[in-house]
């Protein structure tokens, strides 16, 4: 079985190299890059499962290359940042990043959350199940969301989206009409092993709205103000 390899991206040798080691001790094959425009040539070359991309860097900055990212893949990306103001933080989620991680960090939980971000964007990949008895496809009017290959239709046309704005979509979409607290969905969706706070729900929540919005009249994606958000459909009242 060939181990999945993960891209480090920062211009700090030092720090690429100390990841590398734990992430190969894990039996991780790694590639390195030490700026934004070396990331985007060596995924092409590489196509790595996952990207560990650094924000301040010289030629390109992570949010640019994130960005760049998602306009072709739904590789997930996980930023490593010395900023840890709110804005910086929303703004990497915004851009489709999956989680993030502020410097200085513990090299063990890089590896743990690594091991966790793979762990939910490859669960149910190649399973051979009919998606009208496959817990991992949910249907409605004109969407359609699919875990096993995750690839998210709406109204028959293949959108792109992030691993976790499917994710979250999936479960809100598999429980209709039932309100989630935004506490809930990060144990739900992110799990038990997320250090993030509760914006992360919003910031997702409002990217998917921008997808979803005018395709259907039969459902809806709902905020509950004072407790959190729910799935709302007509048809399974």
């Amino acid at each position: 079985m060939a181990k999945q390899k993960i891209m480090i991206v920062d211009d700090d040798r030092n720090i690429c190299e100390l990841l590398r080691l734990y992430l190969e001790k894990e039996d991780f094959a790694t590639v390195i890059a030490g700026d934004g425009v070396r990331a985007l040539e060596l995924y092409e070359s590489e196509k790595p499962d996952l990207v560990l991309l650094d924000i301040m860097m010289p030629r390109m900055d992570g949010w640019e290359v994130c960005r760049r990212l998602r306009e072709k893949s739904r590789v997930p990306v996980i930023m490593l940042t010395a900023k840890g103001e709110t804005f910086d933080k929303v703004l990497g989620l915004e851009l489709g990043a999956d989680d993030y991680i502020v410097k200085p960090f513990d090299t063990k939980e890089v590896v743990a959350r690594i091991k966790a971000v793979l762990r939910r964007c490859t669960e149910g990949v190649g399973a051979e199940e009919k998606p009208e008895s496959d817990p991992n496809c949910v249907e409605f009017d004109k969407l359609s969301i699919d875990l096993n290959r995750y690839e998210l239709r709406i109204d028959g046309t293949v959108v792109e989206a992030p691993p976790k704005e499917m994710e979250l979509l999936h479960f809100l979409a598999a429980h209709p009409n039932r309100v989630y607290t935004r506490n809930q969905l990060l144990d739900e969706v992110w799990g038990f092993d997320y250090y993030g706070d509760s914006r992360t729900i919003d910031v997702h929540v409002k990217r998917l709205r921008e997808k979803l919005e005018g395709v259907s009249d039969k459902w809806s994606l709902k905020t509950v103000w004072g407790v959190g958000y729910k799935f709302e459909s007509l048809e399974q009242e």
